[in-house]
């Protein structure tokens, strides 16, 4: 064999090391660019690639014409290490080249590594730990977010706003907390962080365990979505001894066995994973796209929603599923008729996670009274949170125990049920056993305070009454002043349509009046205040002189203790607080 076909011989081996080199060296590009969201790099290694390559060609066909002999002979494949020994190492066989590659795996990769070498205009969007936008969520249980700070904005009912610096956990109860604290506010578990949709007219209070980044992490970018800090009595006024939000119609079993059921034994069988409770009626159902409702009979289980296509009939070929519980969430419908054309004001709305903004995917009902709707959402949140919602309730109610609060009225140790009656008139005091002796010191109390106030009436007043007794009620919180009635309802429906839920207001018919408004039975009654004189005295009525109140302040206190003339006791004031 020439020397020009040794040669040629050689050509071909280096040129197969070669064709061998590129593609590991395609293989291992390929590996180091995955997962990069820069195209530069890329671009930039693979115009670097040519002149790698030539410059490896070259050094290849200098080592390959370094082994062979002056002759013109080259070594025997399995001898050229012993000529490589033999030349003293100045003759050195070519190895191919090592190149370190850093595996990793995308989720490990550095977040800097993926940055563009230029200068970036809006460093705020790279940062999503620092960024006010945050991620969108993923699918069921909202986003996963990252460790660090956030910032969230709390509105009250008087659109003052406070920004709040919270963690990625941060929950619900956490926020209220510190809200109370800053505020001084009493602390109760009626504090409630309300999500707002005003572009949608919908609201929802969230869960004590919810946490309120990852629910603010599902709002539209620059909507006017927004967190609101107020009261809601009725957030667990079904796990207390109250009567039933689920009248027996609405209330079905696959066992029959919920009749006669107490309200208590009825919430253990929502809680109960092994029974299987269900909520059904007709609802009023929105169609996407269309404007006309129709009327379903849906059936409410801990599978989800469904629906007969045919009457009330439950038998699957005529059930349709509607609605899953835990891929969303409930909501009132403000303002129904405004914004949806509702036929009704009782109406709700199940909004899914991936609807981020606008009405597609919102599923729009209409119930026939407040009872039903009602039912139809205390049954959603006991099927979807379960023993969770259960948990927040008791927590609810250890927690004033565990903080003590300063308050204005002394707290009692024990139920009014527990009180005896005592006779103080010798030099010790005793138990009055027998209830006609009981019965007739109590007349002898009353008579005596009756006195006491009739003495107090005929001091000399100034004919128009005093000063303090026609205003000392405005620095109250249950007195919201000159609002209409329509306002006082929504006011008393977002604070919870809860027995003995009260405000007083100004008269807007009557100038010199006050207006008693007051929930009972999930609906708002409104009981009129007129003041009157008698010898020189003002006072405040709402019997015709009946019942008479040296001002506005002793007829809320008189009726706190005494239902009176009301349909039930004053419990909870609607108030507002200013953050």
């Amino acid at each position: 064999m020439t020397s020009h076909a040794k040669e040629a011989v050689a050509l071909g081996k280096s040129g197969r090391r070669i064709q061998a080199w590129i593609r590991g060296r395609s293989l291992r590009l390929a590996a180091r660019s995955q997962g990069r969201d820069n195209a530069m790099d890329l671009a930039a290694l693979q115009n670097d690639l040519p002149t790698t390559l030539e410059n490896l060609y070259q050094g290849c066909l200098e080592q390959d014409r370094a082994r062979s002999l002056s002759s013109g002979n080259t070594f025997p494949a399995g001898e050229q290490d012993k000529a490589g020994l033999l030349a003293g190492g100045d003759m050195k066989r070519s190895q191919p080249l090592v190149i370190q590659v850093n595996r990793k795996l995308k989720e490990e990769e550095p977040r800097a590594s993926s940055l563009p070498s230029i200068p970036n205009p809006f460093p705020e969007l790279c940062s999503p730990s620092k960024s006010p936008i945050l991620s969108s969520p993923s699918a069921g249980q909202g986003p996963q977010c990252e460790s660090g700070s956030h910032v969230v904005k709390v509105f009250s009912e008087d659109g003052t706003c406070r920004s709040m610096e919270v963690t990625a956990g941060a929950t619900a109860r956490h926020i209220c907390e510190m809200l109370v604290q800053k505020t001084h506010a009493l602390h109760d578990d009626s504090w409630s962080l309300v999500e707002l949709h005003q572009h949608l007219a919908l609201e929802r209070c969230l869960e004590d365990h919810e946490s309120v980044v990852e629910v603010q992490a599902t709002w539209p970018i620059g909507g006017d979505s927004r967190f609101v800090f107020r009261k809601n009595f009725a957030k667990y006024e079904l796990f207390k001894s109250s009567p039933s939000l689920f009248p027996e119609a609405m209330v079905s079993s696959c066992l029959d066995a919920n009749k006669g059921m107490s309200h208590s034994e009825l919430i253990q069988n929502f809680l109960n994973s092994g029974s299987c409770p269900e909520i059904q009626g007709f609802l009023h159902l929105k169609e996407g796209g269309r404007k006309v409702w129709k009327r379903f009979h849906f059936s409410l289980r801990r599978s989800g929603l469904y629906y007969s296509t045919k009457g009330t009939s439950k038998d699957p070929r005529h059930l349709q599923y509607f609605a899953d519980l835990n891929e969303s969430n409930i909501y009132f419908i403000t303002h129904g008729k405004k914004h949806y054309g509702t036929p009704t004001e009782f109406s709700f709305c199940i909004k899914p996670y991936k609807a981020r903004s606008g009405m597609k995917g919102l599923k729009l009902f209409c119930s026939e009274d407040e009872p039903s709707r009602a039912c139809w959402m205390a049954a959603f949140r006991l099927f979807k949170y379960g023993v969770q919602l259960y948990r927040n309730y008791q927590q609810s109610q250890c927690r004033p125990s565990q903080q003590p609060r300063i308050s204005t009225t002394p707290l009692r140790s024990m139920s009014d049920n527990t009180l005896v009656a005592m006779d103080f008139s010798g030099c010790t005091g005793r138990v009055i056993e027998n209830p006609n002796e009981a019965l007739t010191v109590a007349l002898e109390e009353a008579h005596s305070w009756r006195k006491k106030t009739s003495h107090r009436y005929s001091l000399p007043t100034p004919c128009q009454g005093s000063p303090l007794s026609t205003a000392i009620h405005r620095t109250q919180p249950w007195f919201h002043g000159r609002i209409s009635r329509e306002d006082t309802q929504r006011l008393i429906i977002q604070q919870g349509l809860v027995d003995g839920v009260f405000l007083l207001r100004e008269s807007q018919r009557n100038p010199k009046g006050y207006v008693l408004s007051l929930c009972h039975l999930q609906k708002v009654k409104h009981f009129l205040i007129l003041p009157s004189e008698e010898e020189g005295q003002l006072y405040f009525t709402m019997d015709d002189g009946q019942t008479r109140f040296a001002d506005l302040i002793q007829l809320v206190e008189f009726h706190q203790i005494n239902r009176g003339i009301l349909p039930c006791k004053l419990r909870y004031c609607c108030t507002g607080i200013a953050l």
